[in-house]
């Protein structure tokens, strides 16, 4: 593997702000390269153009790469570039254009798997240990929705409502405003967020302070009624108005003092732990709008793109002058190195631009129906329909983010896999699945409570081929009681 195919594939897999993080540093270093200022002048289109000229072959090294099978031992063998790219682009980067994508008329979706953009932490580290890693609390978030949230509705709602997080790490905005982005009901948001109330630190996403502590207090199984009532009466305490509290509690001042002294072990603010900036507001790589006429517009975040091109003649005037034969081949490696860095960026945007468009059309369905419309989705669909390497479409959607009518996504979010159908059809998605369940369980008789094994009796005979440990998996992670359980809390409704 040469330093510049090295090179290349490190660019495809950097979001736009460590791009240009990267070009910074090479404009730095290789005096022929130029950052764009004034982009359609029509002299710089000409140099650009003629530095791409004079670098066919890069392309042709990038197109036909498969490092899995070429490259052998290579310590970057382990990640596969196949890369076709479209050459129609624009000659500067980043891509000007907008690639319209054809509205779709699919149907079913669910979200992503364990991936949450944060790498792979060892779940045994302490939170100490963590901080001291210097990782962010939105970091820290995504990897727990990752592990905790099996449901893809669940993580795409916990994404939402994490972004709401101010500083001290409380929930504040309308999350109605949340159920609307998505268009699903309250109830999802709510036992979504009962869900993330188990998440450390303890008292993230708490909605004001009484919450918080309950949270804590909850967590160190203190929350007994009496200092349940002392919460619900904080007001009493900040007016250091112990007697009245103390009435309230029904406690002497000896047991009101003791609990003053246990609350004040809590952390009131738990984001505070992470002594950087909590949550920060992520950039877009990618943007997508409406288009008037039906469909989607896709185009890059170009306001993030670095734009660079090589001074032709700078490099002709360097060239002429060069003295001596180290002199010359400085400045034809020079050359080289910054032809092949304008080469990998155009491609890399056309790349990103491509995977992109498809899962936008693959997933047509949420954006315009919403999150009940999440569509099964594994690598494989989108490089087979795109025809590049799976590694390729793995590269592109980590750690990329594409804004959208319905909000910020990684790319990665859109990526699952999806249940069978018994009867050849179209795959089910999970989620649908396990709406599904919870109809029949929401349905059945006092009388006929359904067991797990009916349950995927009746779902495969519906075609979803399904296993009874299956629907008890899913019922868990539903936080429904088993079939004997809920035949005891039914018939003592009953009573």
């Amino acid at each position: 593997m040469t330093p510049q195919l090295q090179q290349a594939i490190k660019l495809l897999q950097l979001n736009n702000i460590e791009l240009t993080a990267f070009v910074e540093e090479e404009l730095e270093q290789n005096p022929l390269l130029e950052r764009v200022e004034n982009e359609g002048d029509p002299d710089r289109e000409a140099a650009d153009t003629e530095a791409r000229e004079n670098s066919d072959g890069v392309e042709e090294s990038l197109s036909s790469v498969d490092l899995e099978n070429d490259v052998g031992s290579a310590q970057e063998s382990e990640a596969a570039l196949d890369v076709d790219y479209d050459n129609s682009g624009s000659e500067e980067m980043p891509v000007q254009s907008s690639t319209e994508v054809a509205d779709s008329s699919l149907s079913d979706w669910s979200s992503v798997g364990s991936s949450s953009g944060s790498g792979g932490e060892n779940p045994e580290r302490s939170l100490e240990q963590t901080l001291s890693g210097e990782i962010s609390l939105r970091d820290h978030l995504l990897e727990q929705i990752g592990v905790e949230l099996t449901d893809p509705v669940e993580r795409v709602v916990a994404v939402h409502l994490m972004e709401l997080l101010d500083e001290a790490g409380y929930l504040t905005g309308d999350i109605e405003i949340v159920a609307e982005t998505l268009e699903c009901d309250m109830e999802q948001i709510e036992a979504t967020l009962e869900k993330l109330h188990g998440f450390t630190p303890t008292g993230i996403f708490a909605r004001n302070l009484k919450e918080c502590l309950a949270l804590q207090l909850k967590e160190k199984d203190r929350l007994d009624p009496v200092m349940q009532t002392f919460l619900d009466n904080l007001e009493l305490l900040a007016k250091h108005d112990l007697r009245a509290l103390s009435r309230r509690c029904g406690v002497d001042n000896e047991d009101i003092t003791d609990m003053i002294d246990e609350i004040r072990e809590l952390d009131p603010k738990p984001a505070l732990s992470f002594d950087f900036s909590v949550i920060q507001p992520v950039i877009p790589d990618i943007l997508m709008r409406p288009n008037p006429d039906g469909g989607w517009f896709i185009e890059l975040n170009n306001d993030t793109l670095p734009k660079v091109l090589i001074n032709n003649q700078y490099h002709a005037t360097v060239s002429g002058s060069a003295r001596n034969k180290a002199e010359k081949q400085y400045i034809a490696e020079c050359f080289q190195t910054a032809n092949w860095l304008v080469k990998s960026l155009h491609q890399r945007a056309g790349t990103i631009l491509k995977v992109a468009t498809e899962i936008v059309t693959q997933q047509s369905a949420f954006f315009a129906q919403g999150v009940r419309h999440l569509k099964p989705l594994i690598l494989r669909d989108i490089a087979e329909e795109i025809e590049m390497h799976e590694s390729t479409v793995s590269r592109v959607t980590s750690n990329k983010y594409i804004a959208t009518p319905r909000g910020i996504y990684e790319l990665k979010y859109f990526f699952t896999t999806a249940l069978g159908n018994s009867a050849g059809g179209d795959a089910h998605s999970a989620e649908a699945v396990r709406d599904r369940i919870k109809s029949l369980i929401d349905e059945e008789p006092v009388k006929k409570i359904l067991s797990d094994d009916r349950i995927a009796e009746i779902l495969q005979n519906e075609g979803i081929d399904i296993a009874r440990r299956t629907v008890a998996k899913y019922r868990e992670a539903m936080r429904i009681p088993s079939s004997v359980q809920r035949r005891r809390e039914k018939k003592a409704a009953l009573r």
